[in-house]
């Protein structure tokens, strides 16, 4: 019998930004939320998830309300689920830049890769907060 190898990339993902970010998982729980649907990801599921312990694969909406706790892009979100629960390593976009920024990135050292994961994350709270300003 073949023993089929552990997929991790949304555990390590939840696990990894939720320790970036300092907070606890009942604050994730509260941040978790799909605004359009009210779908929230609750304390249960996501202390599963982060253990490592059998989920079920779950919905988009359940991806939203994740990637807004954790504050991260939704399509960060949903290709480490369809990594973990689908074996789906492919990025797909419909941006031409952006698809040559993830063949570049495959380029660079995992220094560089910090980096620019870093400059990524000082733009957009720069963006979100020149968004909030202009209300």
């Amino acid at each position: 019998m073949v023993e089929r190898q552990q997929r991790t990339q949304l555990n390590d993902l939840v696990r990894t930004r939720r320790a970036e970010l300092g907070i606890s998982l009942r604050q994730l729980e509260a941040r978790a939320v799909h605004r359009a649907s009210g779908t929230q990801a609750k304390f249960g599921w996501i202390s599963k998830l982060e253990r490592g312990l059998p989920t079920d694969a779950p919905s988009e909406e359940l991806l939203l309300a994740l990637a807004a706790g954790l504050q991260l892009p939704p399509s960060v979100v949903r290709q480490a689920a369809a990594a973990q629960y689908f074996g789906i390593t492919e990025v797909r976009s419909e941006s031409q830049a952006a698809r040559i920024l993830v063949a570049r990135a495959e380029e660079l050292s995992e220094e560089d890769l910090q980096q620019l994961a870093a400059i990524a994350e000082t733009f957009e709270r720069s963006r979100r907060a020149g968004d909030s300003g202009q209300s």
